[in-house]
């Protein structure tokens, strides 16, 4: 089953207010005017799919802008990769990936109605579609590339993880290396200092959370007076005076008067039990009252120790951070300083150890990863020939140069594309001598090869026929129609060629309206699509003969199916 951009809904995006495409199997093809909108619905999946957007997307006069694509029978990794994340499908196997663009910059997505952010959408938007846009050709112009290819086409994915691994361990252990390597002098200052740090936090004899004991306990004596003026009333409310009984008394004579009456009436029996229970609370308030009292009695040389302490810790706080908690960390970290210095001669012995093992473990990886990338680039090569050969480019000599180089990300290898336009002649760099026409047949060649060495099924086009005409944009079109046979593809083009191969064809037309721009998307039905044909090959102005050769050619576009 294909995975298939099923459905694709857009609101006021640039000049669509509304528009609404439901995408086929097979080869689907946009078409219309320049300028008429065609990279706007590029744009729109471009959001679907977690790419950065821009406010200046949304259509003037609107608040924002939305976009909405419905995508039907996801494959293993798609699912996977859907339940990693939180998400699941549909009871109907869809999956509906929203978002909506504000003005302030602000996005909000949503997969199946819940909640997503954009990194999300990037991740499985990663998994659904491919796009080629004009740009992608000229990657080919920058050799740090091409090897991205090769690794595609044949390199195990659980090998360049394991390089990886190994070069990152190795990378992390000569980094630790190098911090060892300091001259004497150097050494001697880090441990003076060092030193004095450690000894200065260890005198102060700092303890976790005394900084908020000491802080409250002098805000208590501080405020004693209101305190105990505050704990004066409220005892005085509580227990009486010469001229006031006392809340504690009154409610004691009530819990008295209630046992006697309970003698008559049961019933009232736990209505006496509660008043009971508030004269034991009271009780217990007094007695707590009279203890905290007794706190707020203290000798005032005991606020100056606690002044003094605050102060040592405020001093400390400026030079070794702003808690006890930060500079109690800030003294493990000295003291594992100081250890590591003092014991580095050991320690650079020990990494040097693991270092060359490391590194030893990386560059067998490493060769062998630059093995698998000859074997494969052996293949890719053959391959792309053909493809290109198809493409109507039979005389040009595709290569992938291999050189060694030192130890990085990707391995030992350095790799580029080469090509030969004409026979005899040395093969150069790609973005030395291809033109824009062969750039674009080179990368739908390569995207050829290597549609089968992924799980996604929907590919985009956007104008892969730059620079190309005549026999070249015909085979570029049975190539697509080819790729579409296992696939979904989605084709933006300016050429009749192309767009008469379609299964489907979609046009983007451009109208004013109350001085308003709009755009709306039209899906063609045959004599939809003499009339489109008929304009890209002749004009504005369409003549019977225009048609005629529109027909004849989805003729023989069916007759090639």
């Amino acid at each position: 089953m294909i995975i298939m951009l099923s459905q694709l809904y857009i609101e006021n995006i640039a000049v669509i207010e509304k528009a609404g495409i439901d995408f086929l199997t097979g080869l689907n093809v946009l078409t219309g005017e320049t300028g008429a909108g065609k990279s706007i619905v590029i744009d729109s999946i471009n959001a679907i799919l977690g790419e950065r957007t821009s406010r200046e997307l949304v259509r003037t006069g609107a608040r924002s802008a939305f976009v909405s694509a419905v995508f039907v029978d996801l494959g293993v990794k798609a699912l996977s990769k859907l339940t990693e994340l939180g998400y699941s499908c549909e009871e109907d196997g869809t999956v509906m990936i929203q978002r909506e663009i504000h003005l302030d910059g602000k996005a909000v997505c949503r997969i199946n109605g819940r909640p997503a952010t954009v990194s999300v959408l990037k991740e499985i938007g990663s998994l659904l579609i491919s796009i080629h846009g004009q740009h992608e050709s000229y990657d080919l112009l920058s050799p740090d590339l091409h090897i991205n290819y090769i690794d595609r086409m044949g390199v195990p994915e659980k090998l360049l993880a394991n390089y990886q691994s190994a070069f990152d361990h190795m990378r992390h252990i000569k980094s630790e290396l190098d911090s060892y390597n300091i001259d004497e002098a150097q050494k001697a200052r880090q441990i003076d200092l060092l030193t004095y740090q450690i000894n200065e936090l260890e005198s102060a004899d700092l303890r976790a959370g005394e900084q908020d004991e000491l802080s409250n306990t002098r805000t208590m004596y501080l405020n004693s007076e209101k305190i105990i003026d505050s704990m004066n009333v409220a005892k005085s409310s509580l227990n009486g005076d010469e001229n006031f009984e006392g809340a504690l008394s009154a409610v004691s004579s009530a819990a008295d008067a209630l046992a006697d009456a309970e003698k008559y009436l049961p019933e009232i029996h736990t209505l006496a039990e509660r008043i009971k229970n508030i004269e034991y609370d009271l009780e217990d308030c007094s007695v707590e009252m009279r203890d905290f009292s007794k706190q707020l009695e203290y000798d005032p040389g005991e606020l100056e120790t606690i002044e003094a302490r605050l102060d040592v810790i405020y001093r400390l706080s400026l030079k070794y951070g702003s808690t006890v908690e930060d500079m109690l960390a800030f003294l493990d970290k000295c003291r594992s300083q100081l250890q590591n210095i003092q014991l580095s001669d050991e320690n650079i012995v020990r990494l040097t150890k693991e270092y060359h093992e490391c590194k030893e473990q990386a560059e067998n990886l490493a060769d062998e990863i630059s093995a698998c990338r000859k074997d494969t680039a052996k293949k890719f090569t053959i391959k792309v020939k053909e493809e290109l050969k198809f493409l109507d480019m039979p005389n040009i000599d595709f290569q992938a140069q291999q050189d060694r180089c030192p130890l990085n990300q990707l391995g030992c290898d350095k790799l580029q594309f080469l090509i030969s336009a004409n026979a005899g002649e040395p093969a150069k760099p790609i973005a030395k001598i291809a033109s824009g026409g062969e750039l674009s047949r080179i990368m739908l060649a390569i995207k050829t090869v290597l549609a089968g060495k992924d799980d996604i099924d929907t590919l985009i086009f956007d104008e892969v026929d730059t620079g190309i005409s005549g026999s070249a944009a015909q085979k570029v079109g049975l190539k697509l129609r080819e790729v579409s046979g296992n696939r979904q593809v989605i084709c933006v083009t300016h050429l009749a060629q192309i767009a008469a191969l379609a299964d489907t064809q979609y046009l983007i037309k451009k109208h004013v309206q109350d001085n308003k721009t709009f755009t709306d998307v039209t899906q063609l039905d045959y004599d939809g699509r003499k009339q489109e044909l008929a304009r890209i090959m002749g004009g504005a102005k369409i003549t019977p003969l225009m048609l005629e050769n529109a027909a004849e050619m989805l003729s023989m576009s069916q007759k090639k199916l």
